[in-house]
């Protein structure tokens, strides 16, 4: 059966997966994220253990928002992937990913990535799928998710580690730091992509902000 290789480099893991095969790989003793020197050989490892090359049929990828140096890894990867080898490529948003492994509250769930800065991305699923991706303090998330509060949302991911007592505060339930809700399975990558129309033009990152070194060069007159 023709499988889908999904990766992800949006958020601190490297999180591969093709068919039963699977790699999450963590910030090395830095802190920082491996996903230059681990992104390819999981990718490597998961296909040969899936059967090899032949038997991939797509590439699926997470597009953000997150990091911007991970998302562009994740990204540029695919992309020279996909047209080496011929194989169809597909781009996922990370929070819709995300949001896929979150047991959901009475109301919803809620995937929340920290976006550095004191920021938070985030995104809601009400029960009628994955809404749009937004970034905002932690204060300010429930106004920019359009609602008034975040009572009976469970809401995981990095974000909802960090600032749990905001995100609790609001009203959201958050599983144990430990729960594997925390940290992105690249294999709802893969299933999430199976519904996305497979086109080189659907991936582009999002950012939903400038980076860092746009910012600076603006705040140091273009220099």
């Amino acid at each position: 059966m023709p499988l889908t290789l999904g990766f992800d480099t949006a958020t601190p893991d490297t999180a591969v997966s093709v068919g039963d095969a699977e790699r999450r790989i963590g910030p090395g003793l830095d802190g920082r994220p491996a996903h230059n020197r681990a992104l390819l050989p999981a990718i490597e490892d998961v296909v040969t253990e899936a059967g090899g090359w032949s038997a991939v049929e797509r590439i699926a990828v997470g597009i953000g928002p997150g990091s911007f140096t991970g998302v562009r890894i994740g990204v540029a990867t695919a992309r020279a992937l996909a047209q080496s080898r011929g194989i169809q490529v597909a781009g996922v948003v990370t929070t819709a990913a995300l949001l896929a492994g979150i047991e959901p509250g009475e109301r919803g769930r809620l995937a929340v990535i920290d976006a550095r800065r004191g920021e938070l991305f985030a995104a809601a699923d009400l029960g009628d799928g994955p809404l749009d991706p937004v970034v905002a303090a932690p204060h300010d998330l429930p106004a920019s998710l359009g609602l008034s509060g975040l009572a009976g949302l469970s809401a995981a991911g990095g974000g909802a580690v960090r600032f749990r007592a905001e995100i609790e505060a609001a009203g959201a339930a958050v599983p144990t730091d430990a729960d594997p809700a925390h940290r992105l399975s690249a294999r709802w990558i893969c299933e999430l992509a199976a519904d996305i129309e497979a086109e080189p033009e659907s991936i582009r990152p999002l950012y939903l902000r400038r980076p860092d070194a746009e910012r600076w060069r603006n705040r140091d007159g273009g220099n």
